[in-house]
């Protein structure tokens, strides 16, 4: 598989917000940790751009970059399909037990629909450049991000009624989630592990490391590992 520039392009657009007025943010009560896979297939050689903040620019670095050799992405962890539905198209959530919810900005041939249950290594879509929200990107992969809901998201509703912790996100732009939305609910993904390996966010933008908890084998991110 042909490599990947070091850095896929930040996917927050300097576009300005206008005329949405957000509540502001209510207290999460996200539970433990779960034990979340990887949001591809084991065996394989998996490329990442690094750890970066949802916007690429500024904020909690909740975000990883994720091209898997198969092109396919997965369920990490069993859970529930939201569709965000923007003029440019669809894009996917899931929201998991103990209010934690995880996204895949740029997916193409989304193959879940709203609502459905998921089980760990449910195929997602596949790995692409979408924008159905504005952004950017360069080079097919998975925008992966993590983020904790309060419980008012479990009853759905307008984000713009309800504020930014309800699980309705539709028609916001990619700017409004990766600022507004990822500043009240965006979870740090430094020190957390995926499918047995631990990630740590770097001092830059699209930077850290991937160690693999087993054997204590540390990747330099941008960087290539085998899972």
């Amino acid at each position: 598989m042909t490599k990947l520039p070091a850095r896929f392009a930040g996917l927050g657009a300097a576009a300005t917000l206008v005329g949405v007025v957000l509540a502001a943010p209510a207290a999460t009560a996200a539970g433990a940790f779960p034990a979340f896979g990887l949001p591809f297939d084991a065996g394989q050689s998996v490329y990442s751009a690094g750890i970066h903040s949802d916007n690429g620019n500024s904020g909690v670095k909740n975000a990883i970059d994720f091209s898997p050799g198969d092109k396919t992405v997965r369920a990490p962890l069993a859970g529930t399909v939201r569709i965000q539905h923007c003029s440019g198209g669809d894009w996917v959530t899931v929201d998991h037990d103990g209010g934690w919810r995880t996204g895949y900005y740029h997916m193409e041939n989304i193959s879940v629909a709203d609502g459905q249950k998921v089980a760990p290594g449910d195929a997602l879509g596949r790995t692409g450049n979408a924008l159905p929200c504005g952004g950017s990107s360069t080079g097919a992969h998975v925008h992966f991000t993590l983020w904790t809901l309060p419980a008012a998201a479990a009853q759905g509703g307008d984000s713009r009624d309800f504020g930014v912790g309800a699980g309705n996100w539709n028609g916001m732009s990619y700017d409004e989630v990766s600022t507004k939305v990822a500043e009240a609910y965006g979870e740090a993904v430094d020190g957390k592990t995926f499918g047995g390996w631990q990630f740590t966010a770097g001092t830059e933008q699209y930077s850290g490391t991937a160690t693999e908890v087993s054997s204590r084998s540390i990747v330099p991110l941008p960087g290539r590992f085998r899972v």
